[in-house]
Formats: structure tokens, sequence, C-alpha cells
């Protein structure tokens, strides 16, 4: 497969050479990185072109690189339960990560990343491009090409805020008409914005300012050899 991948790999570098596209074999399969004003027109030949045939788009999801890189757990104490626990950090979504100091040369925030399947050629590619401005991360549309992305990119709009040019109905899926902010930026707040209750005297559903959420610490479990596990078997194979 690994051989396969990187023929594809060559192929496309080939094809695309004058397209500043990046190419790459990671995690065994092709990887590509297009350019954002050339998203359309690369994603149209690897559909069309009978020496790809990407007839199937699997996947699409925005990805948020605001904390790429950096370090945010303590996990040098290890329990003697065979895992380490991880402590409460700094990182986005929490009470200081506006005035963090960001790492440089990471000026590439928001990402869309599509996977393609040729059912014929039985080859997969990874492709991904960086939206130009942070503030407000634009895309084009790939709806036109493969229609079944519609709910993909409205998806990642809803979540990521990445606005889909070209998009026929580019509207929030998952969370509510209402919701304020794009809930899984690394910088939205852990807590949230709004907290959501019923209210019996006004028979519906309210939103307040939260008052009574905690903040979520979402701790890495990092398992490791345990010869309690040796002795465990060994006891149950007497």
């Amino acid at each position: 497969m690994a051989e396969h991948a990187s023929a594809l790999v060559e192929r496309l570098k080939a094809r695309f050479e004058e397209k500043q596209v990046s190419l790459k074999l990671q995690h065994g399969e092709a990887t590509m990185e297009v350019p954002v004003d050339s998203w359309v027109e690369v994603a149209r030949v690897l559909r069309d072109d009978s020496e790809f045939m990407f007839d199937t788009a699997v996947d699409l999801c925005g990805v948020d690189y605001l904390s790429y890189g950096d370090d945010e757990w303590d996990t040098d104490e290890v329990s003697n339960e065979g895992f380490s626990r991880g402590v409460e950090g700094q990182g986005p979504g929490r009470f200081d990560w506006a005035s963090r100091p960001r790492k440089t040369g990471n000026a590439r925030r928001f990402a869309v990343v599509l996977h393609l399947l040729s059912v014929a050629r039985n080859q997969r590619v990874r492709v991904r491009t960086f939206c130009n401005d942070e503030s407000l991360p634009i895309a084009p549309s790939l709806v036109s090409i493969w229609p079944g992305l519609n709910w993909f990119e409205r998806e990642a709009f809803d979540l990521f805020g990445i606005v889909f040019e070209g998009h026929p109905d580019l509207r929030r899926i998952l969370t509510d008409y209402g919701f304020v902010g794009h809930p899984f930026r690394k910088d939205f707040p852990l807590i949230g914005n709004v907290e959501v209750r019923y209210d019996e005297e006004k028979g519906r559903v309210v939103y307040e300012p939260v008052t009574s959420v905690e903040p979520r610490v979402l701790v890495p479990r990092v398992v490791r050899e345990d010869s309690r596990y040796d002795q465990a078997r060994a006891e149950a194979g007497k």
C-alpha cells in the first residue's frame, strides 16, 4: 500500500507542478496542500482526469491550528495506577489564552481538509487548503463538484466559522440558529457563552448568561506498561 501511495504522489507532482501544490506521503496516504485560490480547479481535475478519477468525496472538515505545536498538559508525574494524570493547563478556551504569546510561523490558522476516494483505481488522497484571512476564513465551495459535501461544508461553517463561497444554503446544521460563536474554534470558551434551561412560567426554553457551568477539563490518559496485567492473565490461566 505504501508503494502504491508513493506512486500516486509522483503522478500528482507531475500533474500539478505549476500550481504551487505541496505533496508528500503522510501516514501511508498521499497528502496535498493546495492554495485556496486553486481549490476548485485542483478538485475538478482530481475528479475528472482519467489518471486520477477521484469520484467520491468521503469527508470534509475544518481544522483550527491556533494552538498547534503548543504543549498544554503537565504529565511528568506518574501515578501508582499505571498512567499519568494531566493537570489543567492554560490552553485555548481557558482564561489567559488571549494574552499568551503566539508561536512564530503559525500564521495560518483555519484549514479545510478533504478526503477523496477513487473507486475505479482503489486510491485515496488527502487534500488541504488554508484560508487566507484568520478573522474571516473563506474557502470556495466544492458542492458543485461533489454534491454530497453540502452538509459537510455546513458543519464546518457551523463549528469553525469557515465561510464557503458559492454554497447553495450555508446555514448552521448542528447548533441553534441563534447560537453565538463557533464551538470548535480553539479559543471558544470551554464553558460556553450561554446556558439553556426550560422556564415553566414562560413555557419555553430560555437562554441566560453562564452562571453555574464549571469549565470542562479534558484530562488525557496515557497508559503505560503495567506488570499487574501480566500477573492477572497468568493467574487466570491457572
